[in-house]
C-alpha cells in the first residue's frame, strides 16, 4: 500500500534535510528541484544524497537494479490500456520528426499531449484517470503521419498509416470512447467500462465468478489470486494469461531478470541474494505461491542497507482491486532519518494494544513491524513519473499476519517536494489565520512525516481479518477502505501523548498542524484535483474525504469543525482539536470492524455518502482561488542519470549519478533505450 503526499499543494515548510540537516547550504540552493510545468502538472528533480559514500559493489547493485527497473517501464504503458504504446510511438515520432512551424497551436498542443501521455504511463490521468482530450486537431496528426517513414510508426504487417490513423482517431479524440481508466461508479459494470488493459471479453460479473470459483474459505494463507494475470474470454471460455517470462510481456520480463541476475551475483549478503534469486523464480513461473514465498523472503531481509521493489505490486489501477501494476523502487536507507521510524516500530505492538477498536479485531501478536527512511536512487513503472512518499509491504494480509510487513518513508522525495513548494503563498491563500500557519511553519514536516510514518508502519499492519473472511470481500470499495484505515490509525496516533513521551513530538500541540492540513486537504483543497462537475474516483483522495467530510457531520452538535466565510471565501476552522481525535478514533473502530468482518454493504454505504460526491459551489471557488496562485496540482520527477565507469578490462570501476537530464530528454531516451514490448493498434 502507499501513501501519496497529502499536502502535495500546500507551501509548508521546508524540512529537514535527509542526511540529517549537515548538507552545505549553497549547494542545496544551487540545486534546482523543478524542471518545467504544463497543464496541471510540475516536474521535479529529486538528489540521491549519500550515494557517493557507498561501496563500489554497493554502486553496482543499485546500478543493476536501476537497469531492472527502467527496462519494465512499457509493461505499465500496457496495462494502462491496449494502445498505450501505439499512441506513444506515433507521437514520439511526430515529434521527433516535424520540420513545420513550431509555434504552430497544434504542435504547441501536441507536445503538451505527449508530456501528459508519458506522465501518465498513458492516454488516463494518472491521479483522476478520466481520459484527457487533446487540444491539436485530428487533422493535424494525420496529416503528420501520412507523412512520416512507415519505418518510424508502430504498423502491424500489412497496415498502412491511413489504417493506424482510423484505429487510433477514436482512442485519442472521442471523449466518449474509454473514457476513464478506472471507473468506480456504483451500479455500473466497472470491468467493461474501465479502460485498463487486465481483462478483454469479460463483464465484472464472470471476473468475479471465476476468482471466486478458485478461492477456498478454509485456506488460511490463500494466494493473490489474479494479481498477476489478464483474464480474458477466448473461445467462449474465460481464463488467464500470466504475465511471466514466456507468457504475456515475456519482452520486458526477460530483460528484468538478465538485470536482476547481474543483480544477484553482487547482492550484499545471502539473505539478499535469496530474495533477488525468488523473484527471479517468479517472473519465470508466474507463480504465485512463489510470489509469497519472495514476499516473506523480503520481509525478513532487514540487514542490507540497499534495498527494492519490483514486480506486480499495488491493485489501485484494477476496478475490482485484483491485479496490480508492474513498479520499481531502488532505494538505500538513510541511517540517521531512520532513527524515528524504527522507534515507532519498535513499540508497535504497545500502539496496537491502545488503539480503540474492538479487541477481536486487534493482533494478539505484532510480528516482524520494521520500518525505515529510505532515499530513492531510481523510481520506475507506477511510481515514475509520479511516486508516493510512504509505502507498506507486502499486501497479503496472512504475510503480514505471520510474517509482518515492511515500512518506508522516502526521505529525499518528501524533501524535494517541500523545497520546491516554499514560500509559494497556498498557505496564506487558503489557511485561515496565522495561528494555524504558525502551527504549520512550526510543526507541519514534523507532524506530516510522522503521519506518514504511523501511517505505513503502523496502520496498514495494524488488525486483523476474522476467520474465513475474503480479503476481496469490499471488492471495488477495499482500496479506499484500506487506506482510509490507515490514514486513521496515524490521525488517531500523532495526537496521542505516547509520541511525546518517545521524544518524537515536543509537546502537546504539535499535532494539531496535521489535523489541519488534513482537514483543510480532505474538505477543500485536494479538489483542486478534480475537473469541475466530476465525482472523486481516486482511492486516496476517497479516503481523504471520507475521514473530512464523516467528522465534520459527526461533529456538526459540538461545533468541532467549522466551514467559516471570511471576506468572502470559506475556510476550515477546527474550534475543539481533542474531541477532532475523539471522533477520528471512532470512525476508525467503524471502520476498522468493516475490513475485519468483510462487510461489504456498510463499506459501500460509507464510502459513497462520504467520499464520492463533491459540493459544486465550493468546488468552483476553490478552484477559482487557486488558478490565480498559478500552482500546479500534480508533482512527478525526472529520475537521475546513472553511468558505469568501466576500464580497459571492461570491469567496473564506478558508478557516477547526474542530475541534468530534462524531462523531454529523459522519456525520448527511456522509449528508445528501454522499448520491450510489441505494439498493440487493432
Amino acid at each position: 500500500m502507499k501513501k501519496y503526499l497529502i499536502a502535495m499543494t500546500v507551501g509548508i515548510t521546508v524540512l529537514a534535510s535527509c542526511d540529517g540537516g549537515k548538507k552545505d547550504t549553497a549547494e542545496a540552493e544551487s540545486f534546482e528541484y523543478s524542471v518545467e510545468q504544463f497543464a496541471d502538472l510540475q516536474i521535479l528533480r529529486y538528489k540521491v544524497p549519500g550515494f557517493e559514500e557507498l561501496s563500489l559493489k554497493q554502486k553496482e547493485l543499485i546500478y543493476y537494479l536501476t537497469e531492472a527497473a527502467l527496462v519494465g517501464r512499457d509493461i505499465l504503458f500496457d496495462q494502462n490500456g491496449k494502445y498505450n504504446l501505439a499512441i506513444r510511438k506515433t507521437l514520439e515520432s511526430v515529434y521527433t520528426n516535424y520540420d513545420g512551424d513550431k509555434n504552430s497551436a497544434d504542435y504547441k498542443n501536441m507536445v503538451i499531449y505527449l508530456k501528459r501521455v508519458w506522465f501518465s504511463n498513458g492516454i488516463h490521468h494518472h491521479y483522476g484517470s478520466e481520459k484527457f482530450i487533446p487540444e491539436f486537431s485530428p487533422e493535424f496528426l494525420k496529416t503528420e503521419m501520412l507523412k512520416m517513414d512507415a519505418a518510424e510508426l508502430p504498423l502491424l504487417e500489412g497496415q498502412t498509416a491511413e489504417q493506424l490513423y482510423e484505429v487510433l482517431y477514436p482512442v485519442i479524440f472521442d471523449p466518449g470512447v474509454m473514457p476513464k481508466r478506472v471507473n468506480q461508479a456504483d451500479g455500473e459494470d466497472l470491468v467493461l467500462t474501465s479502460a485498463c488493459n487486465y481483462y478483454d471479453g469479460v463483464t465484472q460479473k464472470e471476473a468475479e465468478a471465476f476468482y471466486n470459483s478458485l478461492k477456498d474459505p478454509k485456506n488460511q494463507t490463500p494466494v493473490s489470486y489474479g494479481l498477476n494475470s489478464r483474464l480474458v474470454k477466448e473461445d467462449g471460455k474465460i481464463q488467464e494469461k500470466v504475465w511471466k517470462v514466456g507468457g504475456l510481456y515475456t519482452g520486458a520480463l526477460e530483460k528484468i531478470v538478465y538485470w536482476l541476475e547481474k543483480a544477484e551475483a553482487v547482492a550484499e549478503n545471502e539473505a539478499q541474494k535469496a530474495v533477488i534469486s525468488k523473484l527471479i523464480e517468479y517472473y519465470k513461473t508466474g507463480d504465485l505461491k512463489t510470489f509469497d514465498d519472495y514476499s516473506i523472503l523480503w520481509v525478513k531481509d532487514l540487514d542490507s542497507r540497499i534495498d527494492f521493489v519490483n514486480g506486480f505490486t499495488e491493485s489501485y489501477g484494477d476496478p475490482l482491486g485484483m491485479k496490480a501494476s508492474w513498479e520499481s523502487l531502488v532505494n538505500f536507507k538513510d541511517m540517521e532519518a531512520t532513527r524515528r521510524t524504527e522507534l515507532i516500530s519498535n513499540n508497535a505492538q504497545w500502539f496496537e494494544d491502545h488503539s480503540p477498536v474492538d479487541k477481536q479485531f486487534k493482533k494478539e501478536e505484532v510480528k516482524g513491524v520494521s520500518a525505515k527512511v529510505i532515499t530513492a536512487a531510481i523510481l520506475a513503472g507506477d511510481l515514475y513519473p509520479a511516486t508516493a512518499i510512504g509505502i507498506n509491504l507486502p499486501n497479503s494480509n496472512w504475510i503480514r499476519d505471520q510474517h509482518g510487513s515492511k515500512s518506508v518513508t522516502i526521505g529525499n522525495i518528501t524533501d524535494a517536494y517541500n523545497k520546491a513548494a516554499h514560500g509559494n503563498g497556498f498557505n496564506e491563500e487558503f489557511v485561515y489565520s496565522g495561528v494555524e500557519r504558525d502551527l504549520i511553519d512550526k510543526y507541519g514536516d514534523l507532524t506530516g512525516n510522522l503521519h506518514t510514518d504511523l501511517h505505513e508502519c503502523l496502520g496498514h499492519g495494524s488488525g486483523k481479518l476474522l476467520p474465513g473472511v475474503d480479503p476481496d470481500a469490499l471488492k471495488a470499495y477495499g482500496s479506499t477502505i484500506e487506506e482510509t484505515r490507515a490514514d486513521l490509525f496515524g490521525l488517531y496516533y500523532v495526537a496521542d501523548p505516547k509520541l511525546v513521551e518517545l521524544g518524537l513530538t515536543p509537546n502537546n500541540e504539535a499535532f494539531k498542524a496535521e489535523y489541519y492540513t488534513f482537514l483543510m486537504n480532505g474538505l477543500m483543497t485536494q479538489l483542486v484535483r478534480i475537473e469541475q462537475g466530476s465525482n472523486i474516483e481516486e482511492a486516496h483522495m476517497r479516503n481523504r474525504q471520507l475521514i473530512a467530510r464523516w467528522v465534520y457531520e459527526k461533529g456538526t452538535a459540538d461545533n468541532v469543525v467549522e466551514m467559516k466565510k471570511k471576506e468572502g471565501k470559506t475556510y476550515v476552522v477546527i474550534n475543539d482539536y481533542q474531541k477532532l481525535r475523539d471522533l477520528f478514533g471512532q470512525l476508525l473502530v467503524e471502520i476498522q470492524r468493516i475490513k475485519s468482518t468483510g462487510d461489504f454493504d456498510a463499506a459501500r454505504a460509507i464510502v459513497e455518502n462520504y467520499a464520492v460526491k463533491v459540493d459544486p459551489t465550493l468546488h468552483a471557488e476553490v478552484l477559482e482561488r487557486y488558478k490565480k496562485l498559478n500552482l500546479s496540482p500534480y508533482k512527478g520527477f525526472v529520475n537521475p542519470v546513472y553511468e558505469a565507469v568501466t576500464n580497459a578490462n571492461g570491469d567496473l570501476v564506478d558508478v557516477k549519478v547526474s542530475y541534468k537530464e530534462g524531462y523531454v530528454e529523459q522519456m525520448l531516451r527511456y522509449s528508445k533505450d528501454y522499448a520491450t514490448l510489441p505494439f498493440c493498434n487493432k
